[in-house]
């Protein structure tokens, strides 16, 4: 029932926010997709609306995935929250010649903000680092009973010892980005729902 009244409760209003250049039509599909999720047809979207998308319930990051439309605790999204979460898994190359004005912001889809997302989804206390714990965390979700829970914290230890440059026990946004600079994020973090 309180996931039921969270859900029913007035949107809350976001500040403007830079929203993703996309075409006419895309936007067109995305509020057509956006509706068919507010099935009260109540104008926002809840987290037991976005619970329905088949991808994120197989996902073992889903939840946290979720959690990324309802900052500081929101517990709704409207239409251009919601657009702005998907951008960043808007393929790279629909930005055409890839140059950008660095005058505007970067474009959400952009690999650095990629890598922030991503990184979001481990850092659960926002700390700004991804402690062993949270990486354990994570190792769990994703893997489930497959692996024992002494393998789990090997991997754990020796993941953050690989990327923790500082020696501080943990790794930082610019370690985690390290890390990652020969993985295509772009790619493996691209969806054409805004195509």
């Amino acid at each position: 029932q309180g996931a039921l009244s969270s859900c029913l409760r007035k949107p809350r209003r976001d500040p403007p926010s830079f929203f993703p250049a996309v075409s006419q039509a895309s936007l067109v599909r995305l509020h057509h997709r956006f509706r068919a999720l507010d099935s009260n047809k109540k104008g926002y979207l809840c987290r037991m609306d976005l619970q329905q998308i088949g991808a994120l319930a197989v996902n073992p990051l889903g939840d946290r995935i979720i959690d990324s439309f309802f900052p500081d605790g929101s517990h709704s999204v409207d239409f251009r929250g919601f657009a702005r979460v998907l951008a960043h898994f808007r393929p790279v190359e629909d930005e055409g010649t890839g140059t950008w004005d660095p005058e505007e912001p970067e474009p959400l889809n952009s690999r650095m903000n990629k890598l922030r997302f991503a990184f979001q989804l481990y850092d659960l206390d926002r700390d700004g680092k991804i402690s062993r714990h949270e990486m354990l965390q994570v190792l769990r979700l994703m893997v489930g009973v497959q692996v024992t829970e002494e393998q789990l914290e090997s991997i754990a230890d020796r993941t953050v010892q690989e990327a923790d440059e500082d020696g501080d026990g943990a790794v930082s946004f610019l370690e985690f980005a390290k890390t990652l600079e020969k993985m295509n994020i772009e790619q493996k973090m691209s969806i054409r729902i805004l195509k």
